[in-house]
């Protein structure tokens, strides 16, 4: 019996030629029933897929079929993985039906299909491309190719600008480190939200500075506020003669004459590089760019001293905002962060005599 002959053997007598055309018959009729099981259970819809994927796989284990016929089942079960969102499973299916039939045009179209599902937008490009040379009205290729285009457009886009956000990050960064100035974990962001400062084109940094009001622990906030700008200039703005009084400021004792102006000495530990970075990436388009493999160095180009006074330090209004910065003792909360208090308030002999702290 043909049944019991050796693998690779001939058969030997008509006996045995005749068991292996029974035997080959019988298994090409069960692989087209698999396949028109399979076919059925596709049109029943998406809980049979998986079913249909068993009947397809079936078909093709027969190993009786023609090369362009085993290529339709491939293409099929492509088809039903794409469907079930297994991506790589119906990209590898589509490729081995059009290595068996390299004119199955369906099967290039689910291979391109499934490129553009794993975002493999070149390849997809390509196989459409060609396969359009093949068959120039097939509108639904076209249809493919025209959206493989435009997601290829989009993520060419997003690239640039993720790379354009990643660039101006890292400048600003190197600004910051080449300034010497500290940069430290945030401490009033429900105030500020996320401000970050920026570099302009002439290498300038603009900052956004938060001015509290320790005895009130109310703020203003100078979105940009310039690192060659002079205190006094942005304080006789906002004190000038024409501004309303502060609403809590009911004795008026919050004056030009009167104010002065703070900031915390030793109130942190720098962050390193990589984490500036991160802070500075932060709601952009680069936020989630691989930064990770850069240096992780100290912020600044020295090590940072904890040996710096500590306490409020008053700030001399003549100066600029970059002069203030870069002092040893200044770790900026993200933002830089100044208090105001004034000289005519009770609350100032509390302030200077160091009685008072921000709220941790």
């Amino acid at each position: 019996m043909a049944l019991w002959m050796d693998a690779g053997s001939e058969p030997m007598t008509e006996n045995e030629k005749a068991d292996l055309i029974a035997i080959s018959a019988l298994k090409e009729s069960a692989a087209i029933e698999f396949k028109e099981q399979g076919n059925e259970c596709v049109r029943k819809g998406k809980k049979h897929y998986s079913e249909a994927i068993d009947c397809y796989t079936k078909a093709i284990n027969q190993g009786v079929l023609s090369d362009s016929e085993t290529s339709i089942l491939f293409s099929n079960r492509s088809h039903v993985n794409l469907l079930l969102g297994n991506y790589r499973r119906a990209l590898t299916d589509a490729e081995e039906a059009i290595r068996l039939s390299p004119e199955n045009i369906k099967a290039v179209y689910r291979a391109a299909k499934a490129y553009m599902s794993l975002d493999l937008l070149n390849e997809a490009k390509s196989y459409c491309e060609k396969a359009i040379e093949n068959d120039p009205s097939n509108e639904e290729l076209k249809k493919l190719l025209k959206l493989v285009n435009a997601k290829k457009q989009e993520k060419e886009q997003h690239e640039a600008e993720v790379s354009k956000a990643v660039v101006q990050a890292k400048a600003c960064l190197s600004a910051i480190e080449d300034r010497g100035v500290k940069i430290g974990k945030a401490m009033y962001r429900e105030l500020t939200g996320l401000k970050k400062p920026m570099l302009d084109k002439s290498n300038i940094l603009h900052w956004p500075v938060l001015l509290l009001y320790a005895e009130a622990m109310t703020s203003d906030f100078v979105e940009d506020f310039c690192e060659t700008d002079m205190f006094a200039t942005h304080l006789d703005m906002m004190f000038s003669e024409d501004s309303p009084p502060l609403p809590w400021d009911t004795n008026n004792e919050y004056t030009r004459d009167a104010i002065e102006l703070y900031y915390e000495a030793s109130s942190g530990i720098p962050l390193p590089s990589s984490r500036v970075l991160q802070y500075l990436l932060e709601g952009t388009k680069g936020s989630q760019a691989g930064t990770s493999g850069d240096k992780d160095t100290s912020l600044t180009k020295t090590p940072y001293s904890r040996r710096a006074s500590s306490g409020m330090v008053k700030v001399n209004e003549r100066r600029t905002l970059h002069d203030v910065l870069k002092e040893p003792g200044f770790v900026i909360p993200e933002i830089p962060v100044f208090y105001i208090v004034s000289k005519k308030s009770k609350f100032y002999k509390d302030f200077a005599a160091g009685k008072w702290s921000p709220p941790s």
